[in-house]
């Protein structure tokens, strides 16, 4: 079940808000310009489907959304507890950061725990299937896929390189709980 909380970016630990309302969730993040959208597939899509078969379950919303936001391109990411790089690749977004373009993200399966700091504010999403999470560039998060990752995502970009982190040097990411700790 997806799930927002907001904190005060100096107490982790008292949540100013907690939500598991859809709804409330997309009226909480617009409010910081973040875009939470709940998606439905036009047909199954079956552990282990293609990227193309995962794609064409969604064609409409993403076409939808290139046409909106003029993404170059869309890939979709599939990781397993049993990667034997999953601690590499977990760490490499654990520690705050920005991109110079929106990091844009659905959830066809598993689950994943993007972290916004904005202002004094710290916006946590637990993203699950069927969400999609829009942050855009700028907007200093950090991203937790948990120790034993699990998720299938769509990922959209402007830029024919992709991800590009670039890191506030800050220890924020480190006073809150990461996922599967709270």
């Amino acid at each position: 079940m997806s799930r927002l909380r907001i904190f005060s970016d100096d107490a982790p630990d008292v949540p100013l808000l907690t939500s598991h309302d859809g709804d409330e969730i997309a009226r909480e993040l617009a409010t910081i310009g973040v875009t939470f959208e709940r998606w439905q597939a036009s047909q199954p899509v079956s552990p282990g489907a293609s990227q193309e078969e995962v794609i064409a379950a969604y064609r409409a919303d993403i076409d939808r959304l290139v046409a909106e936001r003029g993404f170059n391109s869309v890939d979709v990411i599939s990781i397993a507890p049993d990667n034997p790089k999953r601690e590499e690749m977990r760490a490499r977004f654990l520690d705050e950061h920005f991109h110079k373009e929106d990091e844009v993200r659905f959830f066809v399966a598993g689950s994943g725990l993007f972290t916004l700091h904005v202002d004094d504010r710290v916006y946590e999403i637990e993203c699950v299937k069927d969400d999609l999470i829009a942050v855009p560039d700028g907007t200093t998060h950090w991203f937790d896929m948990g120790p034993e990752p699990n998720f299938v995502a769509i990922r959209f970009f402007q830029q024919p390189d992709g991800w590009i982190g670039h890191f506030t040097g800050t220890d924020i990411a480190q006073k809150f709980p990461r996922y599967g700790q709270n």
